[in-house]
């Protein structure tokens, strides 16, 4: 009796360290995935906004005027997300809520 419990446990043991080993397999792939995937978009924003303001200097007749309007562009945006940063967080907040509670 003793040596089925021992070889219970053994095998117990052998079970939870193969679904750490799947689980920790699994986080690893999809991080390094999610990392990738971040670094390509990133990539993609950058030279896709290089890209327009020079496609609206050169209709502006000067590169530098392109670049600086989507400049201009992005800090309008930083100043609406900043002036709406409260709103934004208890959206996100009610929303996690609302996932865990379902």
């Amino acid at each position: 009796m003793l040596d089925l419990v021992k070889e219970y446990a053994s095998k117990r043991l052998d079970l939870l360290k193969m679904e750490a080993a799947e689980k920790s397999s699994v986080t690893a792939g999809t991080l390094t995935f999610l990392i990738m995937a971040a670094i390509a978009g990133f990539f993609f924003i950058v030279l896709l906004n290089i890209g327009l303001g020079l496609l609206i200097g050169s209709y502006l007749g000067n590169y530098a005027y392109g670049l600086l309007i989507m400049s201009g562009f992005y800090l309008l945006l930083l100043l609406i997300v900043i002036f709406t940063r409260k709103n934004i967080k208890n959206t996100i907040a009610n929303k996690i809520i609302k996932s865990l509670n379902d």
